[in-house]
């Protein structure tokens, strides 16, 4: 790659992340009516793997080591099976999904806590300063959602979406420490077998696998395997080798009030004041965490 692409693409990878990451509810919401939560999600790692599988083969990609093969597969069972699949079961079992993405707000503070213990990463007054900011913005984004919706909700829910927050947050810092620097292509190869193993085998212990083929469902599916699955998970490896996982995690931040946006343009859904101001406030906490001393 050459340097002029390069430092465009570091300009506008982080936006381009978020705006991908923050459109997969789309796929989420239409899909969901018409399959089971672990099934959707096991048939959407086995797409993924057979789309990638080919693309190595084709252009001989070069494969990890036994070694590295493990320590994709583990980051992989974490960033995107225990994740998601906290995800979709607490949101499928009744949990809110403003309450859920709320509190993946603490993704970004424990992933620069987890940053400090296994890779030295140090905490600066800025990156303080830009959590709380983030913490307070997307609150008031999403507040004024879950004032209008229902606040019930069981431990358990509540046990599972700190689970899948911290199964993220410390995936990619395991990424970083121990999968960082190998070829994306069959590296994630790896990551995915982890992910459809553990959520096919939730599937087959606890579903029917019973699947509506309705052409929402087949949309949902395309956009969540190739922009999400393969999209967005590339760019998101690809900024953790290129820099702070700190740095990184703080653009889960954004997610929430993007998300908010595009609920706006595609459903009507209203934006107060009070969100507008909260995504404000998102965006100078993540700029404040992602300064670096001169």
């Amino acid at each position: 790659m050459t340097a002029p692409l390069s430092g465009l693409l570091s300009r506008i990878a982080p936006l381009l992340f978020v705006v991908l990451w923050s459109t997969g509810f789309v796929g989420s919401r239409m899909g969901a009516p018409y399959s089971e939560p672990m099934a959707f999600l096991t048939l959407r790692f086995g797409s993924v793997l057979l789309l990638l599988l080919v693309i190595s083969l084709v252009q001989r990609a070069r494969w990890p080591n036994p070694r590295q093969g493990f320590h994709a597969f583990v980051s992989g069972f974490l960033i995107h099976g225990l994740y998601l699949s906290g995800v979709f079961w607490a949101i499928d079992d009744g949990m809110p999904a403003g309450l859920f993405a709320l509190m993946t707000g603490l993704q970004p503070v424990l992933t620069a806590f987890f940053a400090h213990l296994l890779l030295s990463e140090r905490i600066t007054r800025n990156h303080a300063l830009g959590f709380i900011l983030g913490l307070v913005g997307i609150s008031m984004v999403l507040l004024p959602r879950l004032s209008a919706g229902a606040f019930s909700v069981t431990p358990i829910q509540i046990l599972v979406s700190l689970v899948a927050v911290t199964a993220i947050s410390f995936g990619t810092v395991y990424q970083k420490r121990f999968a960082a620097n190998l070829d994306m292509r069959t590296a994630t190869i790896w990551q995915y077998c982890a992910a459809a193993l553990f959520c096919g085998g939730l599937s087959l212990l606890t579903e029917s696998q019973t699947i509506i083929w309705s052409p929402d469902f087949i949309f949902a599916l395309a956009w969540l395997v190739l922009v999400l699955s393969i999209g967005a998970i590339f760019l998101l490896l690809w900024l953790i080798e290129q820099g702070a996982v700190s740095n990184t995690a703080s653009l889960f931040y954004l997610v929430p009030a993007v998300t908010a946006t595009i609920s706006y343009l595609l459903f009507a859904e209203p934006i107060t004041p009070m969100q507008v101001l909260g995504m404000i406030v998102t965006a100078l906490g993540v700029i404040l965490a992602s300064r670096r001393k001169a």
